[in-house]
């Protein structure tokens, strides 16, 4: 198959485009061909070598945990998906090994849930790991509720344009700090923007005078610190960009695969209550620029990589 790996450590410069071998099939797994691939800034941390400390490599690597696409194979024991299904996957195991940016994958079912039907194969890549995170930040670290107002940091990300949608499904205001040319995108999503820089403290009550009932930081830096103190009485704390968020009293989120949690983002996109905003679409080819482009952190919405 055509895939895209890495020999060592490194940026950009370090991936290759070329074949691999297919991968083998376990029997609670399925074996999925895959349509697009989503590119995310732990794609590039991991191949530096950031996660080392906690994740073996087995060289060469494939990197990649966000796909799209359709089942070609189900293993010997993965009763819940059939030939021709058509998934979408966070599929993170516990090595970098067998990643996403390839033509085919061998997918763990509890990675895996049916493709939102009413997204392209494009949209629906870029849903699992952004929306994996933003979900599980809000629904099991912070458990917001209806009428609460939620402050999230870095709102119109990729993770935070999610986390917008979301908890504006659940019924909670969002107050999102983005950058001023941002601001309408917030808007466009139900959410009060307020602008980053000296003074934030201060726009943020001006919006909440009693504090917000939760923080979702997903910038970490000043942002987290100037957070606690915009928390009303018994308010919670969750970053998913700074473990120093621990020494504040909150909680540190780090995605995990949940075939259940990802269902739920189906349904949500189903309904209408979540969409997935496309910056760009690569070529398989072109995986490093790809890459290149997500390390600027510039863009808004999510950079693709498409197999076909």
């Amino acid at each position: 198959m055509k895939a895209i790996s890495y020999r060592s450590y490194g940026g950009p410069e370090v991936l290759e485009y070329g074949e691999r071998p297919d991968p083998k099939v376990g029997p609670d797994s399925v074996l999925v061909k895959v349509k697009a691939a989503a590119v995310n800034p732990v794609d590039w941390k991991a191949q530096a070598g950031y996660l080392e400390p906690a994740l073996d490599a087995v060289f060469p690597v494939i990197p990649g945990w966000d796909m799209a696409g359709v089942v070609v194979r189900p293993g010997a024991d993965a009763p819940e998906f059939a030939e021709g299904d058509e998934v979408i996957g966070y599929v993170r195991e516990d090595v970098l090994s067998r990643g996403t940016f390839a033509e085919y994958v061998a997918a763990p079912v509890r990675t895996l849930a049916r493709k939102p039907k009413n997204l392209t194969f494009e949209q629906a890549a870029g849903l699992p790991l952004a929306g994996l995170t933003a979900y599980q930040a809000l629904v099991k670290a912070l458990r917001v509720w209806e009428g609460e107002t939620v402050l999230i940091h870095a709102a119109s990300g990729g993770v935070g344009g999610m986390a917008v949608q979301i908890a504006r499904h659940f019924g909670a205001r969002v107050i999102g700090t983005a950058s001023e040319r941002n601001h309408d995108y917030l808007r466009s999503l139900g959410a009060q923007p307020v602008a980053y820089g000296e003074g934030l403290a201060e726009r943020v009550r001006a919006l909440a005078p009693q504090g917000v009932d939760a923080v979702l930081d997903l910038a970490g830096g000043e942002a987290l610190t100037a957070s606690p103190a915009l928390l009303a009485h018994g308010g919670r704390l969750a970053s998913i960009a700074d473990p120093a968020v621990l020494g504040l009293g909150g909680r540190y989120v780090f995605v995990r695969p949940d075939a259940s949690d990802l269902t739920a983002l189906t349904d949500l996109a189903e309904s209408g209550a979540l969409t997935v905003e496309v910056a760009k679409v690569f070529p398989l080819a072109r995986t490093a620029e790809a890459q290149r482009l997500n390390a600027e952190g510039h863009t808004r919405g999510k950079i693709i990589v498409t197999m076909d």
